[in-house]
């Protein structure tokens, strides 16, 4: 079973705003489909939270690398695209791109054992999972709605980041978790993402430490991008003295950047997104180093429903896995699938036991968000 063909497909007309000062419309792609197709017709999805320009330059310097590459050896073809691009890669885009093509290659190995990928990645220890319904903080009146509406679909936790949180005052600050833990009441989870890798973000380990312990009055269950991403020796201070839990790490990629984070232990919760840091292959590594140190591994992803069927396999095979993000309302979530992602009763997602990632996606629900399509052969 060969890699025969790969498909980069652009998503857009459904993008949510990131946070981002310049903001984001539904047209911007920031989300990258991949199809890999095999020569005996079977076919994988990957995600990429990257554009599908940078992804199409990526690919078009990694197909000659892939073209004829066995479809089921996931970890090996990924480790050697990685190897093989090592001056032009390192992380970026082609990491990026390389991410993507492993979620595919897995996909494709489940189908092809008639296994989901968490069996082959290890073995399941759980078969559910509490998502977190991700979303923006906003004025207080605005943020009381959505979180009356998440809360309303079934969320029985929820993500609030960036924008206006920590762009104004410690006063407005604390007026938007007091709005937020009145809305929801106390049997809700909330987690606080500042935002931390904005351009020129401007505050430091004091006004951090200090913001914790406003959030620890009000039950915060994590501490999201305090600082700006490369400030480790912040975080390790940070988490040192913090009364609520430190999380961050989404934008490292690579096994190897996270290695120091893990070791000093700068966060309590790491954040590998596997749509960026090489993929499930590098996921599963990463998980296991911080298990072995003691941190926590919560999956990022503002994310596509690919993504977030990888993550939901990823979790089941890791022995601590407690959450998974789930970005609310999205488009390239909710309106993409034969079938629809559905929390139980008790907020939770079932992971699914089909083969593969355990998603298929409806091709006449592709058509609408689907941008520019390149394919490789």
């Amino acid at each position: 079973m060969k890699v025969a063909e790969i498909e980069v497909i652009s998503l857009t007309g459904g993008t949510v705003d990131g946070g981002w000062p310049q903001g984001h419309e539904p047209q911007e792609n920031l989300h990258t489909l991949l199809r890999i197709l095999t020569d005996d017709g079977c076919f994988g999805w990957g995600s990429c939270f990257t554009s599908g320009a940078l992804v199409e330059g990526a690919v078009a310097l990694l197909w000659p690398l892939l073209k004829g590459q066995s479809a089921v050896e996931p970890e090996r073809v990924s480790e050697t695209l990685r190897q093989a691009s090592f001056w032009q890669g390192r992380g970026g885009s082609v990491e990026h791109a390389i991410s993507g093509i492993d979620l595919a290659l897995w996909d494709i190995m489940g189908k092809a054992c008639g296994q989901p990928v968490s069996r082959l990645l290890g073995g399941n220890y759980r078969s559910v999972i509490k998502p977190y319904g991700s979303i923006l903080f906003d004025e207080p009146d605005a943020l009381r709605q959505t979180l009356e509406r998440v809360v309303s679909s079934g969320f029985r936790a929820i993500k609030l980041g960036w924008r206006p949180f920590g762009r104004r005052s410690r006063k407005f600050d604390e007026l938007l978790i007091r709005t937020a833990r009145k809305t929801v009441g106390e049997n809700v989870e909330l987690m606080v993402d500042a935002g931390g890798s904005e351009q020129f973000w401007p505050h430091g380990t004091n006004w951090a430490r200090e913001t914790a312990r406003m959030l620890s009055d009000f039950d915060i269950t994590w501490f999201e991008e305090p600082l700006p991403p490369d400030d480790l020796a912040g975080y390790r201070e940070l988490t040192r003295t913090s009364p609520v839990p430190i999380a961050g790490g989404e934008v490292l990629t690579r096994r190897q950047a996270f290695l120091p984070w893990i070791e000093s232990r700068a966060v309590d919760i790491l954040q590998p997104d596997c749509t960026k840091n090489g993929g499930l292959s590098e996921s599963r590594r990463i998980a296991w180093l911080a298990f072995d140190h003691n941190v926590l591994v919560v999956p990022h992803g503002w994310n596509t429903a690919v993504g977030l069927a990888a993550d939901l396999q990823f979790s089941a095979a890791i022995p601590v896995a407690r959450y998974v993000e789930y970005l609310t309302p999205c488009a390239y979530i909710d309106e993409l699938t034969e079938s629809p992602f559905v929390l139980d009763a008790a907020g939770c997602l079932q992971i699914p036991d089909r083969p593969g990632l355990g998603l298929e996606i409806h091709p006449d629900k592709l058509k609408r968000f689907a941008g520019k399509r390149m394919v490789f052969r």
